[in-house]
């Protein structure tokens, strides 16, 4: 079985994707952000670096896929191949930084990619204003995500509220701007429950 966790920077996703993994025995797979060779450089010069970026995390997650594909464990994963596509890239078109050229040649891997590759069993999304993401993306203090505009932020959360409307498959939203799961039983028992309902049929 495999469990994605999808939202914008900041949202809590590791420490969700963490969080349930301890909680149900399930195994957790990260997205690829500390040994990334583009990351740095992207947030220095969006523009240059859109396309080497994407095309790297592409690739990552595709094979990502692979071994969840081939694996008999149930796999929880940081982010999905679905968010670099139509989050990431597609906002960065808008905004000029991915030319069209270089977007229609993603476009073509990806859509071969995703042709061998199963969509998650179960996709939790969690939504946050983006007030709240400045607040925790402040917090963690990474250097280079601290120059990100509030327009990029704002122009993720547009895309991320279009691709939940028409995904396929079944999805939990979680209002992460009202509730503590890391810190509070409650809010976190109220996320497990939910999950034992329409996985397990509990509840």
């Amino acid at each position: 079985m495999h469990i994605g966790i999808a939202g914008n920077i900041g949202s809590g996703k590791s420490t969700l994707t963490r969080m349930l993994a301890e909680h149900y025995g399930w195994t957790p797979q990260y997205e690829s952000v500390t040994y990334n060779p583009y990351l740095e450089d992207y947030y220095k010069d969006i523009r240059r670096w859109s396309f080497n970026l994407e095309i790297y995390f592409l690739a990552q997650r595709f094979m990502d896929l692979v071994e969840i594909g081939n694996s008999d464990k149930v796999i929880i994963q940081d982010r999905t191949l679905m968010e670099g596509v139509y989050i990431f890239v597609k906002n960065n078109l808008r905004l000029g930084n991915i030319s069209q050229r270089d977007y229609d040649t993603y476009m073509t891997l990806f859509n071969t990619m995703i042709s061998t590759v199963k969509l998650p069993d179960l996709l939790i999304y969690l939504r946050s204003s983006v007030a709240s993401l400045v607040a925790k993306i402040q917090k963690r203090g990474r250097e280079y995500e601290q120059g990100m505009s509030l327009e990029y932020l704002g122009g993720l959360n547009d895309s991320y509220e279009e691709w939940i409307a028409s995904y396929p498959g079944k999805v939990i939203t979680i209002d992460a701007d009202n509730m503590d799961f890391e810190n509070n039983p409650e809010d976190f028992r109220s996320i497990t429950d939910r999950i034992d309902a329409l996985l397990f049929g509990l509840f």
